[in-house]
């Protein structure tokens, strides 16, 4: 059971045949070779400006190696609770599938359902780990593979791996590495549960903080925030819902910041854009960014240099929020 991207490499691993006996394989990694009864997905959405219905990523997959795809609209309705019952499943793995599970399902397979979390439970329960590990400055995240209750990510775990965050990292580039570790945790956690090794263990619910889900005017940058907040916020929201803030000539997004720490901050509001050996600056409530990319409206993506070179008039303006 997965939907986008991030689930697509535990699907490739289950499907992918073992090695056959004897040496490792170079490169080693451990492969699945498990009978995938069904996949089950989000259905076909309109996507762009011509509004066709586009398949998920883990769709796309499951098509080009010939498995049952089911794609209820919700796993409220009997007629789809009656065809995943009659595929008498062992073990369902869900991965950012996109609709909550019921108990009826939850029940199903003998070896439960398998969540893998985009993060260490049980920090971060909730749709975006992986955006608000980044945004409160984490130094590390991970995967757990989670037995699901009915709960908001609340079961007991049966392995964890942890993964360093650094600056480098945006929310996009941290999940797409959490997919392939979360992929190979699976597999390497799954034949001792099924062999009945592993004894789940309770989350310390005491410990426990909540991700929900990102709105897109959360993008709007408040200058009043720390240069460093405001370059987590950057990281944080990218590729979705993206920053953005009101220059000029109207709004424009932010792609790439970096905290300027060795920039005194002239005696100006938060929000002020200024200058520094040809470089573009922005004051903060605490500190000074530096605008490396941005978008403005109706173009492409450029340095903030090119963009002031043709909107002279940002130099000295006051960058405000965007109403969303």
């Amino acid at each position: 059971m997965g939907t986008p991207d991030f689930a697509v490499p535990a699907l490739s691993a289950l499907i992918t045949p073992p090695p056959p006996p004897g040496p490792p394989l170079q490169g080693g990694g451990v492969r699945g070779g498990y009978e995938v009864v069904a996949v089950v997905t989000q259905p076909d959405r309109p996507s762009g400006r011509g509004k066709q219905l586009i398949p998920s990523p883990v769709k796309r997959l499951a098509q080009s190696a010939g498995l049952k795809v089911l794609q209820p609209e919700t796993l409220k309705d009997e007629a789809a609770v009656a065809e995943l019952a009659a595929l008498q499943p062992d073990l369902m793995v869900v991965a950012a599938f996109g609709q909550i599970l019921r108990q009826n399902v939850l029940a199903m397979p003998p070896y439960g359902c398998i969540n893998i979390h985009a993060s260490l439970l049980p920090r971060w329960r909730g749709a975006a780990p992986v955006a608000a590990a980044i945004r409160a400055g984490d130094a590390e995240t991970g995967v757990t593979l989670m037995l699901m209750d009915t709960g908001l990510d609340t079961g007991p775990m049966l392995a964890r791996r942890s993964v360093p965050i650094t600056f480098q990292h945006t929310a996009g580039t941290l999940t797409a590495e959490l997919a392939e570790v979360g992929a190979a945790l699976l597999l390497e956690t799954l034949p001792s549960w099924f062999a009945g090794d592993i004894e789940p263990q309770p989350q310390d619910n005491s410990q426990a903080t909540l991700a929900p889900r990102l709105k897109k005017e959360q993008g709007a940058i408040h200058w009043t925030q720390s240069a460093v907040e405001i370059e987590r916020q950057v990281r944080a929201f990218d590729p979705w819902p993206g920053t953005f803030t009101e220059g000029p000539r109207g709004p424009f997004k932010i792609l790439a910041v970096e905290v300027a720490e060795m920039i005194d901050p002239p005696q100006t509001r938060p929000g002020t854009v200024f200058r520094h050996q040809s470089r573009v600056y922005v004051s903060t409530g605490q500190g000074v960014v530096r605008l490396v990319i941005v978008q403005p409206a109706g173009k492409k993506e450029m340095t903030a240099e090119a963009m002031l070179n043709g909107q002279p008039e940002l130099l000295g303006a006051r960058l405000g929020e965007v109403e969303v």
